[in-house]
């Protein structure tokens, strides 16, 4: 079987490079990659994307011995169907190393067609590095490398502000685009660069927050043989995702203008303010998965699919995000409704097996920050409490007992709240343990004892 590269499969590279592209793993190669494959595909935007590997260890050099060229195969439901497609990605041009070849990174930057800059370099990838003493040895951290970038670019177009570029981190941070513009800011003070490009910075160039949502399995180890057989190569990058794909980025409409991803039928929208999206994705996406693990976990399943298709812990997760958590958002009902049913059909796609054990890691901030403002906030639109979310409340507290009908349960937590549980546990008296947990306000921001009948209607659910 012949090797995947641009020579086997008869594919030239005749594109221009408009992208940038910090990272060489799964995720971008799924999702970003693949929407501008798409985009090349459906509209006029025919751009090729050059890929920087972001730290010294990585992939570039396989994704450049197969020309940049990988299969990318999405698995799942969708509108009940189940679906499965194979795609080649042909918008990658190149990969390479930039600890390996300084000169290379610096000369794209001197690319007169490039547009645009996307990174995925994970949550604490945003960061200041005060080691990166000067400008000129390429910095370890992902924005100083920008840094070094955009100051090239300046030099070399003369401060020409046409030659700005529009920056999409992926990052899963939030405010992303304004932290990389903050933290790209901080080095050209740390360098002492000129106030010239700092001012360029702001003004030629465009940093978009994004919120970025597909689940990404990765390699298919188990089935890559038959992938293989079925594409006729031997690809060693093949990367599985599932077909949802949802990419929200806070832009100027020159932006939406530049990178037309909309026209291309693909899930991508353009808008003035992230925040209602990303409060969407974690009060019902995320907050639903905090929700259903204890209770699902009690019931003696094991996985999201699993709970989902369950009779008892399927209609909780419906009820709780239909009728507990959508009531307290603030876009359309329509469009609330239609993510709700996209994230119960991602649960339960057959192509993922998600453990509830792995979500389960740090439930009581996960509680803290993705259900608790949806109770909060019913309870001060309606006067009532979500009786639903209470209940996973109680079951979340039984969890952290740390065994149930004899067996040890997967309690994963920091070392402070792990004591805590087996302190307020040590006697066994349910009524006790939930006093303390509610009213610890190391854990919630507040004593939520102080709710009026929260402490009751969670006492009544760790009974029941």
């Amino acid at each position: 079987m012949p090797q995947l590269n641009r020579h086997t499969a008869d594919r030239p590279q005749t594109l221009p490079v408009k992208v940038l592209q910090f990272g060489e793993g799964n995720f971008l190669r799924a999702f970003v990659d693949w929407i501008i494959d798409i985009m090349n595909e459906k509209t006029d935007f025919y751009g090729a994307v050059n890929v920087i590997q972001p730290i010294g260890r990585g992939m570039a050099a396989q994704l450049s011995e197969q020309g940049g060229l990988y299969h990318v195969v999405l698995n799942g439901l969708q509108q009940g169907r189940t679906v499965s497609e194979t795609r080649l990605i042909t918008c990658v041009a190149d990969a390479f190393n930039p600890y390996d070849d300084y000169q290379r990174f610096l000369e794209s930057a001197r690319n007169p067609d490039l547009r645009f800059i996307v990174s995925n370099t994970t949550e604490a990838g945003i960061a200041f590095h005060a080691p990166d003493a000067d400008p000129d040895t390429l910095a370890e951290s992902f924005p100083g490398k920008v840094t070094q970038l955009l100051y090239h670019r300046f030099q070399t177009f003369h401060d020409d502000a046409e030659k700005g570029l529009i920056l999409i981190p992926c990052e899963l941070i939030e405010k992303n685009g304004d932290k990389l513009r903050e933290t790209v800011l901080q080095y050209a003070d740390h360098w002492k660069l000129p106030a010239a490009f700092k001012q360029w910075i702001q003004t030629a160039n465009t940093f978009c927050n994004s919120l970025v949502d597909r689940i990404v399995p990765g390699f298919p180890k188990d089935t890559i043989h038959e992938i293989q057989q079925a594409v006729g190569y031997t690809d060693n990058l093949v990367v599985t995702a599932e077909p949802f794909h949802l990419w929200v980025i806070e832009a100027p409409t020159s932006v939406q203008q530049a990178f037309p991803a909309d026209q291309a039928g693909l899930q991508v929208k353009f808008v003035q303010d992230l925040t209602p999206y990303r409060t969407r994705k974690v009060r019902i996406l995320n907050g639903a998965h905090t929700a259903l693990v204890p209770v699902a976990y009690l019931r003696g399943l094991r996985t999201v699919r699993e709970a989902v298709e369950d009779r008892y812990s399927g209609t909780f997760l419906r009820e709780a995000i239909y009728e507990e958590i959508i009531p307290t958002l603030d876009l359309p009902a329509s469009e609330l409704e239609q993510f709700a049913a996209d994230v119960l059909e991602r649960f339960q796609n057959p192509f993922i097996r998600h453990e509830l054990s792995s979500i389960a890691l740090n439930s009581i901030s996960k509680y803290r920050v993705r259900v608790l403002p949806s109770v909060l906030e019913y309870h001060k639109r309606t006067g009532a409490l979500p009786e639903k979310l209470l209940h996973a409340l109680a079951a979340l507290i039984l969890f952290y007992k740390g065994t149930y009908q004899g067996e040890t349960l997967p309690v994963n937590d920091t070392p402070e709240i792990l004591e805590f549980f087996a302190r307020v546990w040590k006697t066994s008296d349910a009524d006790y343990a939930v006093r303390e947990t509610l009213a610890n306000k190391a854990f919630w921001d507040q004593d939520l004892t102080l709710v009026p009948e929260l402490l009751a209607r969670v006492t009544h659910y760790i009974h029941a």
